[in-house]
């Protein structure tokens, strides 16, 4: 038997005129309103004013259930606009205590201070579990892709058959998320590479080349706006498990990892500064600096090496301890 799914599966249910209860409440009660007003004027007004008052305003609310743009509708960009324009632009991790403030001395007019930026992630492990405080523990994998089309029928059936093996085994799972997403090529560590190893080759001939490759890289990466998919899957426990939410969302990505060997998909998951570099590209994907791993906190304190020390880090990063 097949059944027919559509695309969305979150799609609300119609209810009448293949509208959902949320567009007939859009459309229909200011159309009462208008019906209503309309009535009780129509002796007083003239009958084209009403229809010059009257009609932008229901085929507003008509646009705003109807038209849909990224999967929203009008009213929700609506809404989230106003949501936008009432919230601060400028944020911070750190909240700042009262002490703190900044003297009145230093200028008669201090900007105000960014708001709090209260994000559900409380801290990243080591080993990189995410804790999300109340609403459990995740854990991220990056998945490899899989060129599907170059491959025979009966390779492309076992593909699917793994795939479908992986689905099946989320049955009884707290939560899983496939993140699909673009980011920035940086190609200037390749550029760097080549350049330093072009004086190393043993033949002038095949230093010039190296050096060519080097400009042509180096154009391409100035010329273009070069892009690459990363594919992340994200596995959730809920908070009902308690301590042992960390190992077993752990145990739940080893078995992800297992099952999406089955369908030629290479996932491995990430390390504590692996998670901290995702998240940070994430928050400013449009940036051509590459993210950072192993930066410190803003609660840490940067201190100096040891004294014996200082000649042997030059250009490492600074020590830190936990603040």
């Amino acid at each position: 038997m097949r059944v027919r799914m559509p695309a969305d599966v979150e799609r609300d249910d119609t209810i009448l005129a293949n509208l959902t209860a949320r567009q007939l409440v859009i459309i229909g009660v200011p159309a009462l309103g208008i019906w209503a007003g309309t009535s009780t004027l129509r002796d007083v007004v003239p009958l084209p004013v009403l229809a010059a008052i009257a009609v932008p305003l229901l085929g507003g609310c008509v646009a705003a259930a109807l038209v849909k743009r990224d999967g929203l509708s009008l009213d929700r960009f609506a809404v989230a606009a106003m949501r936008f324009l009432r919230s601060p632009k400028r944020r911070s991790c750190r909240t700042r205590a009262a002490s703190e403030t900044v003297p009145s001395w230093i200028s008669a007019t201090t900007p105000p201070l960014p708001a709090p930026l209260d994000l559900p992630l409380r801290a990243i492990a080591d080993d990189g579990t995410l804790d999300l405080g109340e609403e459990g523990t995740a854990i991220l994998l990056s998945c490899s892709t899989v060129n599907f089309g170059l491959r025979t029928e009966q390779e492309q059936d076992a593909l699917v058959a793994g795939f479908a093996g992986f689905v099946n085994s989320l049955a009884d799972s707290g939560g899983v998320q496939i993140l699909i997403r673009a980011e920035s090529l940086h190609l200037d560590p390749i550029v760097a590479g080549l350049e330093h190893a072009a004086p190393t080759l043993p033949h002038p001939a095949l230093e010039q080349a190296a050096r060519e490759h080097a400009a042509f890289v180096a154009d391409l990466a100035e010329s273009r706006d070069l892009l690459y998919r990363q594919v992340l899957l994200v596995l959730r426990e809920p908070d009902r498990a308690g301590r042992h939410g960390a190992a077993t969302v752990k145990r739940r990505a080893e078995d992800a990892a297992r099952a999406l060997a089955g369908a030629g998909s290479r996932a491995v998951v990430l390390d504590g500064p692996a998670v901290a570099a995702v998240l940070s590209s994430a928050a400013h994907p449009t940036t051509r600096v590459p993210a950072q791993q192993g930066l410190a906190s803003p609660e840490a304190v940067i201190t100096s090496p040891p004294a014996g020390e200082e000649e042997n880090s030059a250009g490492q990063a600074p020590h830190t301890t936990g603040g």
